[in-house]
């Protein structure tokens, strides 16, 4: 008899380093479907592999709805075609915020030099 390995929700969370809260946040939102037995939750590895892209997601930056979408286009028959050119749209996004967040973080700096600037020399002034 070949069973699929399953886990526990503590056994995901400690293996993720997130808490069971964490894992049922997603559940709530759709992004996983644990089969029951009684009152536990039973993961199998297709739920972890969904937890890893969620978290992998939410570390580059897309929402939840974002990684929802690129999880349900997973179709390995395909080669995931659709799936890895959604992804690189989302990177090319991704990157072209952050790009824009840079530009804005420099101007700011700038400006922060200019008044600090503008208040070391009124305070030297008024000495």
């Amino acid at each position: 008899m070949n069973r699929e390995k399953t886990y526990g929700i503590g056994e995901l969370a400690r293996d993720f380093d997130v808490t069971t809260r964490t894992i049922r946040f997603y559940e709530e939102a759709g992004l996983l479907n644990p089969a029951r037995e009684g009152q536990q939750r039973v993961y199998t590895d297709a739920d972890r592999v969904k937890l890893k892209l969620i978290l992998r997601g939410k570390r580059l930056g897309f929402s939840l709805s974002e990684s929802r979408d690129l999880i349900e286009m997973y179709d390995p028959e395909s080669g995931n075609a659709r799936q890895l050119n959604a992804l690189l749209e989302k990177i090319q996004e991704r990157r072209e915020q952050l790009d824009e967040q840079m530009r804005e973080i420099e101007l700011m700096q700038v400006e922060l030099e200019e008044a600090e600037k503008r208040c070391l020399d009124a305070f030297d002034e008024s000495q």
